[in-house]
């Protein structure tokens, strides 16, 4: 189930996730309990934060540039703000 996110694009929207790292694929999906993303890296050195921020931001339909990762840094579940 993939979704255009792009409604959530608003400057300042603070979007929170849960993240899976080593999944079977790259994907956002919108769950009952909030956004889900699914990574296929594995979470060291940052790359699956990366690998999340470059998802998310062609699902807002938005440059990388734009997102920042404001909250769990090194957790499963982050906030990104959208500048």
């Amino acid at each position: 189930m993939r979704d255009d996110l792009s409604h959530l694009a608003q400057p300042g929207a603070e979007i929170a996730l849960r993240v899976t790292p080593k999944a079977s694929r790259n994907e956002i999906v919108v769950a009952e309990d909030g956004l889900r993303a699914y990574v296929t890296v594995v979470p060291e050195g940052g790359k699956a934060n990366a690998a999340v921020l470059k998802l998310l931001a062609k699902s807002l339909g938005v440059a990388k540039s734009r997102l920042t990762l404001i909250r769990g840094e090194t957790a499963r579940d982050k906030v990104f703000r959208l500048d």
